[in-house]
């Protein structure tokens, strides 16, 4: 499984694919979310701009994004601290988004 909710925070194990054409999310593939972004991975580019991507989609801001594990390799774990919503195609339940 892909997500773990702890509390009011969601966790994240992703598969990250740098330099792509555009910001989006493919989808799960096995125990990770793949998603793939524009940015190249130098200088942790590629982490700011998942982080901004993240924050855009779950309609939270970017310092409720933290990058747990995984800041210089493709397999990363996110926590997300309480997201307002969930993007559609995701199935993610929680009961209720604050």
């Amino acid at each position: 499984m892909y997500y773990r909710w702890e509390e009011e925070a969601l966790y994240l194990n992703c598969n990250v694919q740098p330099k792509s054409n555009e910001d989006r999310i493919v989808g799960p593939v096995g125990e990770y979310l793949k998603i793939r972004i524009s940015a190249a991975p130098t200088g942790g580019k590629a982490n700011t701009q998942l982080i901004r991507f993240l924050a855009k989609l779950f309609h939270t801001n970017q310092a409720a994004i933290t990058l747990v594990r995984g800041q210089t390799g493709r397999h990363k774990r996110l926590r997300i601290k309480k997201p307002l919503s969930v993007p559609a195609g995701l199935e993610i339940p929680k009961d209720t988004f604050s």
